[in-house]
């Protein structure tokens, strides 16, 4: 599946109160260091934080765990994986 019309129907999902899975590849900018894989077995897309200063902004996607309800974040490129379906960037 096209990434981008996986963030789409997490969008859609989201809109509905839905919840769906993913998993990314981790990466601090900071650290400039990984920590592997990360799953998230139920989440909802957040709204993006208009004050974030954070230099790559525009290719972050914010989303709650809903297992441990904590606001996080996650580079858009670096999904790797939407309702068990591998995603592409094209």
């Amino acid at each position: 599946m096209d990434l981008y019309k996986a963030i789409a129907e997490m969008r859609k999902l989201s809109n509905r109160g839905e919840c769906f899975s993913f998993a990314f590849m981790t990466f601090s900018a900071t650290k400039r260091k990984s920590h592997g894989i990360s799953e998230v077995r139920r989440a909802r897309l957040a709204p993006q934080n208009r004050d974030d200063k954070h230099p790559w902004k525009d290719y972050l996607l914010y989303f709650v765990d809903l297992d441990t309800n904590e606001t996080k974040r996650c580079y858009q490129p670096l999904l790797m994986e939407f309702n068990g379906e591998k995603l592409e960037l094209n």
